[in-house]
């Protein structure tokens, strides 16, 4: 199987490996209802086993759901965010170990200590067991520990977003001096994640505004990564001429209410476009909570045309993206952008951002604003809105774009790649 797909090879032009990898995949949270990481983990274990090549998956919780063939060993947590009081959450037994006293002395001080107690686990787990594979693949967990292990067990790591851009944008909307050093406390582990980047050589970005950023504001050498955009699940997301798009129906993703996000950005620009147009409505998928997408809710009185829908399930969220006339992707980064693809593969018609990834995920086949900007996102709603022949053009074109451009098995032979490479460099190949 790997030879053949070396064959059809259109990323890496090299040949794959004559037999199966051991491959551990690893990420310190991996359920795909998390975020786009546990997606990632789910769907590149699958590609790989696809190829030929034997998958583990080690995780901490929540634990991620895996393909058929794929492996799964739990890594518990303390998991200190589902206690009532985590201060009285230690026990005896937890003085024995260095993660677990790592991830309460973190949790209890204000900052996060998840991906570095998961490190110290995955340490001490492969400590008799690395010979057992022949690479290691993290999923950007990028905790210390990885640097002593590379030099057991080959390793890679993803780059998605660096998440000090998440701190950034978190400080400038902190307003008090202590709301300021809590979010320096939280977002510290930000330069363990620097350090590791910067000391690891083979690094997989899913798009280069991922490598950019990671050069720009971690150091990392853009020399030593690799770019490969992320997959879709082309069996889910794909259009259904059969559904028909709803006229004035604007949909977006939200998982969290936070300035990165930009959904305080296009609840404004909806507040543009809404009084002129009595059909326009949005929908949210996900939770209404307290941040700055509220307070612009609240300001621009359009609680009876906004809804937000949540607990879907993933095979319910095509439909959304085939009855959306427009699809807004407002964030102010994006690593890649799932939303922005996953609407695209479904022949949506998409108004997005200039952060980050977007604008490669996007192409021609979209409508593009800078990044915070209200006014120009509302004009290219209302474009979309106003001429619907136009929008489904570009949805057409979009849909053809995805099919073409992201597909998981060109990004796990990218990363195949990168695996031969550093088992090479440590002589393992």
């Amino acid at each position: 199987m790997l030879q053949r797909a070396a064959q059809s090879d259109r990323v890496i032009g090299a040949v794959l490996p004559a037999r199966p990898l051991r491959v551990l995949l690893s990420g310190y949270r991996s359920h795909p209802h998390v975020g786009g990481q546990g997606v990632y983990v789910r769907e590149l274990s699958r590609a790989l086993h696809a190829l030929g090549h034997q998958v583990t998956v080690i995780s901490g919780p929540p634990y991620p759901e895996l393909p058929e063939g794929v492996s799964l060993i739990e890594l518990p947590s303390l998991d200190l965010f589902a206690e009532t009081n985590a201060m009285l959450a230690l026990r005896w037994r937890h003085l024995r170990s260095k993660a677990d006293m790592a991830e309460w002395l973190a949790h209890n001080t204000g900052a996060f200590g998840e991906p570095l107690a998961f490190g110290l686990r995955l340490e001490r787990w492969l400590q008799l067991r690395a010979r057992d594979f022949d690479v290691l693949h993290d999923n950007q967990t990028l905790a210390s520990p990885f640097l002593r292990i590379n030099r057991r067990l080959p390793t890679v790591a993803t780059l998605h977003h660096p998440v000090a851009i998440d701190r950034d944008y978190a400080l400038a909307a902190a307003q008090t001096r202590t709301s300021r050093w809590l979010t320096r406390r939280w977002y510290g582990f930000t330069l363990m994640q620097a350090k590791t980047a910067r000391g690891l050589p083979r690094l997989l970005a899913v798009s280069a505004a991922s490598r950019d950023s990671h050069a720009a504001l971690y150091g990392v050498d853009p020399a030593r990564v690799r770019v490969a955009f992320n997959g879709i699940d082309h069996a889910l997301f794909h259009p259904d001429p059969v559904v028909k798009r709803e006229p004035g129906h604007i949909v977006t993703v939200a998982s969290a209410d936070a300035p990165i996000k930009g959904l305080d950005v296009l609840i404004r620009a909806f507040a543009q476009i809404a009084p002129d147009r009595p059909r326009a409505r949005l929908t949210v998928i996900g939770k209404l909570r307290d941040g700055p997408a509220k307070q612009a809710l609240d300001a621009a009185l359009l609680g009876d045309r906004v809804r937000f829908v949540s607990g879907l399930a993933h095979e319910d969220v095509p439909g959304w993206y085939r009855r959306a006339a427009v699809v807004a992707c407002p964030a102010r980064f994006e690593g890649f952008g799932f939303p922005a693809a996953e609407a695209m593969a479904c022949g949506a018609p998409v108004a997005a951002s200039d952060g980050g990834a977007l604008p490669e995920v996007v192409g021609e086949c979209g409508l593009v604003s800078p990044a915070g900007d209200d006014a120009a996102l509302a004009a290219n709603l209302a474009a979309l809105l106003d001429d619907p022949d136009h929008a489904a053009r570009l949805g057409e074109a979009a849909a053809k774009r995805v099919r073409d451009a992201f597909d998981w098995t060109d990004h796990a032979r990218a990363a195949t790649r990168l695996y031969i490479e550093a088992m090479t460099d440590a002589g393992r190949c």
